[in-house]
């Protein structure tokens, strides 16, 4: 694998492209060193991810590669190979507003890996459809090679630099970003021979010149939420993250969507947060909670929480929310929440009070994301390459503890 990465940085290099700025390896090792620093100093509980003895290792083989001039991209496939060691969504070095400055380079006429792709368990990278969501006769074929190289020998050099909680998490996040990561270790070239599952002849595709699917989901409310109420008195909530800007607008629309609930008499209720990846609390709870809450709750238990002094202090959750008092919109019908494997962060937070007060049952698909979540999460701007580290400030516990899954699961319905 490191002779395909070094393979593409090669090409990378000598594409005719205006040089980047480079960053002395003293500045890497730099930075490298800031980051661990960072992480000691300021996680809670750094075992609730990684072992201080394997992320020294894996600390020790990524400096060693620090033995050149690089550019912030290439300096990004050096230290990223920490985040998959790190273990946790919201643990890693990333790439600075990689969102506007792909949304930018798509204005400026810069193409990239023409599908949205999903990764399967063998980490065949499998079409979705055309890059920013298009329909393709091609959907549902696994990519072998990608520009004469096994393709997941490709998929897994992206997913050594993945950050996530678990190899499930890591692939559906990569998923989502294959159009990133794959510019930043490959290249952006105008074509891409590939060769597809069914065929063994090569294909030519050009590169995609369209906002990534992702990018349009994040700047559209309408992509965002959707509520649909069916005929036969069930309806779908989808709400695929619990960030927007303007949260009057948002609560709006979940105060209208449980208003069509109950004039429907709605007596099946399924919210879809399979692609939420989190964001603030009091989304769900005045927006979702408010409707559903039949007693007092709390987001979790007990917790460890880095103080800005430095001292980490453990506690618990003391004060519950109470449901609102005769709340007329509230839903008495059977609840379900739809997990996924990109469920994160406040996402499930609100999966577990949902499962530890039996307000619904979870349905899906598990085993990607901890139970027990880290928050809190800040961001510093390493000073020499201008990545960023990510990092938490407190670990939390569900509201039932230890005897929840260690895992966010569906739950077996008797």
């Amino acid at each position: 694998m490191e002779t395909l990465l070094s393979a593409a940085l090669m090409a990378l290099a000598s594409s005719g492209t205006a040089p980047a700025q480079t960053i002395a390896p003293g500045a890497l090792k730099a930075d490298l060193r800031f980051a661990l620093d960072t992480i000691e100093h300021q996680h809670p509980d750094l075992a609730h991810s990684v072992t201080k003895a394997a992320l020294e290792r894996e600390a020790d083989r990524v400096r060693a590669q620090l033995n050149h001039p690089m550019d912030q991209a290439e300096a990004w496939t050096k230290l990223a190979q920490l985040n998959p060691v790190l273990a946790d969504g919201h643990l890693f070095i990333g790439l600075p507003d990689w969102r506007g400055k792909g949304a930018e380079a798509v204005r400026q006429g810069t193409g990239f890996f023409p599908f949205e792709v999903a990764i399967d368990a063998k980490d065949h990278p499998v079409i979705v459809s055309m890059l920013g969501g298009g329909s393709t006769p091609l959907a549902g074929h696994r990519i072998l090679r990608i520009d004469g190289h096994d393709a997941r020998d490709v998929a897994r050099s992206l997913l050594v630099r993945t950050h996530g909680d678990t190899p499930a998490f890591r692939r559906a996040l990569l998923a989502q970003r294959w159009w990133l990561f794959h510019a930043k270790l490959y290249g952006t070239p105008v074509d891409y021979d590939l060769v597809l599952s069914g065929s063994r002849k090569r294909l030519t595709v050009g590169a995609e010149h369209t906002l990534p699917a992702i990018l349009q989901r994040d700047a559209s409310f309408d992509r965002l939420f959707a509520c649909r109420i069916a005929t036969d008195k069930s309806a779908r909530l989808t709400v695929a993250s619990f960030v927007w800007e303007d949260k009057a607008r948002y609560l709006e629309f979940t105060h209208d969507c449980f208003a069509r609930i109950k004039a429907a008499s709605v007596d099946r209720l399924v919210i879809d947060v399979s692609a939420n990846g989190g964001g603030n609390d009091d989304m769900w709870k005045d927006g979702i909670l408010r409707y559903v809450a039949t007693r007092p709750y709390k987001q979790g238990s007990t917790y460890l929480k880095r103080e800005g002094s430095g001292a980490v202090i453990a506690g618990a959750i003391e004060t519950a929310t109470l449901p609102v008092a005769d709340e007329p919109l509230r839903f008495t019908g059977k609840l379900t929440v739809e997990i996924g494997p990109l469920t994160y962060s406040s996402a499930v937070l609100f999966a577990n009070v949902v499962r530890d007060y039996r307000f619904g049952v979870l349905a899906g698909v598990g085993g990607a994301a901890r139970t027990q979540q880290s928050g809190g999460v800040r961001s510093v701007t390493l000073p020499n390459t201008g990545l960023i580290l990510s990092y938490p400030r407190f670990v939390l516990d569900p509201p039932a503890g230890s005897a929840a899954p260690k895992l966010l699961q569906p739950m077996t319905v008797n």
